[in-house]
């Protein structure tokens, strides 16, 4: 099954952490925090449409300035969600450079803080030299973060001793076509595709017109059908994948209750495991997890693949210990990447 999200970390486990996610037949991108971009290519970045920040510490954020000078002088509007504070920390970043050249451009920054009850936005537009704009009223936060016609992107509050954003993407349905039942149905594939695939996860109603386009040699005469018959014979729907991305929290019974309910049943976990388990007294002072309970959060949520990142450099000559712990206790193997 071909998924919609590619996925890979950012970086090696023993760097920044974050994650880049590309949409599959789309020209955009996701990315999960804002570590060193640095080795990221250009054009990767330049899709991304959508950022989520766990919390804005240096290693989670400090490649803001990278991605900005990658995108200037572009025409993209960029949203970014993360947790409070978050709109004054892009201010600050955006202040410390002078914008007096920038009358024209277009790219604007929209970010989003999520408190617990709510999200506030702000604007910042390159053309007016970054000016705040204060994006009123609030909007309630029903723990759905963006709702597209293609992926919807979930958050919790976890406890790093400061808010910390954990985040799932989860796949819409998978609107598959037979392409035999089409055969049979003696109907082409074509761009009409793509409008009735859209329908159809619309929940348009079974009348709907579906215009197809007839074999002809103008290719411009078009037989009219009913939704509702022609998802009958062509359609199956499957479940769409969903990932869930961990990182920067205490393991406490309120965690662990909001990262399993978050991650249950996905098909990808993506979870810090910064320290081993001998070290948990150091864990739990810094509010992260060690590999073996990223493995027993992986279990419990009944994931099907974990993938552990962001060790502590105290394990740069033993690796495999941080895997080995995170596998024996989620009962399979475990991958970095």
């Amino acid at each position: 099954m071909i998924n919609l999200f590619q996925s890979r970390l950012l970086n090696g486990v023993f760097e920044d952490p974050g994650l880049f996610v590309r949409l599959r037949w789309e020209r955009r991108a996701l990315l999960l925090d804002l570590g060193d971009l640095t080795a990221q290519p250009p054009a990767d970045l330049l899709k991304v449409t959508d950022i989520f920040v766990s919390h804005t510490h240096i290693d989670h954020f400090i490649g803001f300035d990278h991605l900005l000078r990658i995108v200037l002088g572009r025409g993209h509007t960029i949203r970014l969600f993360g947790p409070p504070g978050l709109i004054s920390n892009v201010e600050g970043k955006l202040s410390g450079y002078i914008w007096n050249l920038v009358e024209g451009y277009s790219l604007i920054f929209d970010v989003h803080e999520v408190s617990p009850d709510k999200i506030t936005a702000a604007r910042f537009p390159c053309g007016a030299r970054f000016e705040r704009i204060d994006l009123p009223p609030p909007s309630p936060f029903t723990g759905v973060l963006v709702d597209d016609p293609l992926f919807r992107v979930e958050a919790v509050h976890l406890d790093h001793k400061i808010p910390c954003l954990a985040f799932a993407l989860a796949e819409a349905q998978r609107i598959n076509i037979d392409p035999e039942r089409l055969k049979c149905l003696g109907l082409s594939t074509g761009p009409w595709l793509t409008e009735f695939k859209r329908l159809v996860r619309m929940g348009a109603p079974d009348d709907t017109i579906v215009r197809v386009p007839c074999g002809d040699e103008t290719g411009e005469t078009f037989q009219e059908l009913l939704l509702g018959d022609l998802r009958g014979k062509i359609v199956t729907i499957t479940s769409g994948q969903r990932l869930a991305y961990v990182t920067d929290t205490l393991y406490s019974d309120e965690n662990r209750q909001k990262i399993v309910a978050l991650a249950h049943d996905a098909d990808i976990l993506f979870c810090e495991a910064m320290y081993l388990e001998r070290d948990r007294d150091c864990a739990t002072e810094r509010h992260h997890l060690t590999a073996r309970q990223a493995g027993l959060l992986a279990r419990e949520a009944n994931v099907k693949e974990l993938v552990v990142f962001h060790f502590s450099q105290r394990y740069q000559e033993c690796p495999e210990a941080l895997y080995h712990e995170a596998a024996e206790a989620f009962g399979g193997p475990v991958r970095s990447h």
